[in-house]
């Protein structure tokens, strides 16, 4: 483990990066209908496309361990960065489906390669802080979403053009890189053992409760506001509010989740969050009213806020896998549950119903309290021992 030590400016530098990559992820979003207007596909195409995203994530993630260990983070975090401002402008102008998707796929790279290098950042930086930030960084992940969807429905709704958008957007990333470089570590822990590895032990458990989370995450994502309008019945105008309150939740508990770890403990954070998060579900699926329905949402999002976080705190802690391909398995995890969780849930909707769907994630996340309960009492007795 290196000697060295990181202070402000590097948390700084880590927040920047997280604001980052939650913004330039939110961009495509809304870059999604004029992609698909201007290579004229249908949904099934599309959808094939939206998989070349994935596909680029999912392949880069657990190469990012080695790289960050031979290269540093900095470097990794920058390249990874500049490959995502040169392939977004063409994400709004491209009009060949196969370009599309090759372009979609270096996209992905680029975020997956971020995504996890930024979280080997975080958990060097946290060891040096004074009290627990992850949840802080990972707040400024949501925060990033919320303004880089804002911020590109504004532009349009201006008059911008697509491409004109994704300019300005790109260029205010590059500013805030740039602001974020001093804070950047040179270096990262050191590579031990094999490049790659299948997760055991802990690192195991705790990537089972990110892939869980992660796939709630994604099922509120995909099925809130489908759930809403057909089984609840809310007006198309308003189908949205689901996911509105669920993210709003999430990200104002994350930014103040690590002043809440720090008082009552990772166990009774973690646990509880994912109890309430059970409690959220239960009255989104039993409770018909519809405004109430919201209230589940907000507590899903409150209840699911920090357990990632501290999953990641957890990693960094742990010495049964070198954290060089510990972080980019679990962050493997936590995409596939994102990419999964929607399916899962429309092929059980399918067989039986999208309320019992929604029951089965509830039941999920009680099974998350017992394995956050297992994995934070145990890095605790061993930080005590």
């Amino acid at each position: 483990m290196s000697l060295q030590t990181t202070g402000p400016v590097h948390r700084l530098a880590t927040r920047i990066v997280f604001f980052i990559a939650g913004y330039v992820t939110a961009t495509w979003a809304v870059l999604v209908p004029y992609a698909k207007a201007n290579t004229g596909v249908n949904e099934a195409t599309l959808g094939s496309l939206l998989l070349c995203l994935g596909m680029g994530a999912l392949v880069a993630m657990p190469l990012t361990g080695m790289l960050t260990s031979r290269y540093g983070c900095r470097k990794v975090i920058v390249t990874a960065l500049a490959m995502v401002i040169l392939t977004t402008p063409l994400l709004a102008m491209i009009t060949s489906p196969l370009l599309l998707a090759a372009a979609l796929l270096l996209f992905g790279v680029g975020v997956g390669v971020t995504d996890c290098a930024m979280n080997i950042q975080a958990i060097i930086v946290e060891r040096d802080a004074p009290g627990p930030v992850m949840s802080g960084f990972h707040g400024m992940y949501s925060v990033g979403g919320i303004a880089g969807a804002g911020a590109m429905t504004l532009l349009l709704t201006l008059g911008a053009s697509a491409p004109l958008a994704c300019l300005i957007i790109i260029l205010s990333v590059a500013i805030m890189l740039a602001a974020s470089l001093k804070g950047l570590l040179p270096w990262a822990n050191p590579a031990s053992g094999p490049a790659f590895a299948i997760p055991r032990g802990v690192v195991l458990l705790i990537g089972a409760v990110c892939f869980a989370v992660f796939l709630a995450e994604g099922t509120v994502l995909d099925w809130s506001a489908v759930y809403l309008t057909e089984v609840r019945r809310v007006p198309e105008s308003l189908g949205g509010l689901g996911f509105t309150c669920f993210a709003v939740a999430m990200t104002l508990l994350r930014l103040t989740g690590d002043k809440l770890i720090a008082r009552i403990g990772a166990p009774r954070a973690v646990v509880g969050g994912a109890l309430v998060a059970a409690l959220g579900f239960a009255i989104v699926t039993l409770v018909p009213v519809w405004q109430l329905a919201l209230l589940g949402y907000v507590l899903i999002g409150a209840g699911c806020a920090n357990i990632v976080p501290v999953m990641f705190s957890a990693v960094g802690r742990q010495n049964r896998m070198p954290q060089s391909v510990a972080v980019p398995a679990i962050t493997t995890l936590g995409y596939l549950g994102v990419l999964a969780g929607p399916a899962v849930i429309g092929y059980v909707a399918h067989a039986t119903s999208l309320t019992q769907a929604f029951m089965i994630i509830m039941a999920l996340m009680l099974v998350v309290a017992g394995l956050s309960l297992t994995v934070t009492s145990g890095q605790h007795a061993q930080r005590e021992g």
